[in-house]
């Protein structure tokens, strides 16, 4: 039943996650301090959902091995979500996602390099479906240019530091829950990000109370649910399919561009989004059953 639903797990939180260069763009403090409030305002709802949720408690004492791996996590993601937030604000939305979600790819090479795996033939298909139509999508939105170069390589940095939380995270699931992992991880990068946004001379706590509104949704929406969703997502799945299912990210974000920023989608982007969307949908339908041999 579990890894049934943590196809739809993976692509529901990326849905959630896509609205994240929106309500960083929206937030009334900077990039980096963003980021941090990202992780801070998780915290605690995260702990009480290990010690209020069955099954989330860790049965035993984690051992070191186990600390060292979710601390690594929050370290990739704390330089994930800085290098990320700052290239959001220096490049467009859709520049922003495709860029920071070549971690996707990452993820499919490193499956197969790294670990060994061969990808099924339906897997391998959805693979290739999904690079032509993210081509698609980036030959489309992308706008190449010094303006952008910038914040571009900050975005592609950022996928970089993704993928080696996503690995990380991995790992540290197979002897953990998905709320324990996360809340490990996001404590650590929490406390990472801390000292950088202290010695910044940008403020840290909005001005008004309106100005919470975007980072308590960005806290609970993005890391409680959105990442949540994909820690749960990642035990069971291999890592092409995961790469696959967080293409749905960069579709969902250039829509919101084209919606909230006038980033308009042309028909070669269109037709990338279709590419993709095709690719989840061949990985979200039921593996056909062997035919059982007459007797």
């Amino acid at each position: 039943m579990a890894s049934r639903l943590a196809f739809p797990a993976l692509l529901l939180g990326s849905g959630v996650l896509a609205l994240g260069p929106l309500l960083v763009r929206v937030a009334p403090v900077g990039p980096m301090q963003s980021a941090f409030w990202r992780l801070g305002v998780a915290v605690i709802p995260l702990l009480l959902l290990v010690y209020l949720m069955p099954g989330q408690r860790p049965e035993t004492r984690p051992s070191r091995g186990l600390w060292a791996g979710m601390a690594l996590a929050g370290l990739f993601f704390a330089a994930d979500l800085m290098t990320w937030h700052l290239g959001i604000v220096r490049t467009t939305i859709a520049n922003a996602s495709l860029f920071g979600n070549m971690a996707s790819f990452m993820m499919m090479g490193y499956g197969v390099a790294v670990m060994g795996l061969r990808p099924t033939r339906r897997q391998a298909m959805g693979m290739g479906v999904a690079v032509i139509g993210a081509l698609c999508l980036f030959g489309a939105s992308a706008e190449l240019s010094l303006r952008h170069f910038t914040g571009d390589l900050l975005c592609l940095l950022a996928a970089a530091f993704y993928t080696g939380y996503l690995v990380s995270i991995a790992r540290a699931r197979s002897a953990l829950s998905a709320m324990a992992v996360l809340a490990g991880s996001s404590l650590a990068g929490a406390l990472a990000i801390l000292p950088i946004v202290l010695m910044s001379p940008e403020p840290l706590v909005p001005a008004t109370f309106e100005g919470w509104l975007p980072l308590i949704v960005l806290g609970l929406g993005g890391q409680v649910l959105g990442q949540g969703l994909i820690v749960y997502a990642l035990a069971h799945l291999s890592p092409s399919v995961s790469g696959i299912g967080l293409l749905s990210q960069p579709v969902l974000a250039t829509l919101i561009g084209w919606l909230a920023f006038g980033e308009v989608m042309g028909p070669l982007e269109l037709f990338g989004a279709s590419l993709i969307l095709l690719a989840l949908i061949s990985q979200s339908l039921p593996a056909r059953s062997a035919r059982q041999p007459a007797e």
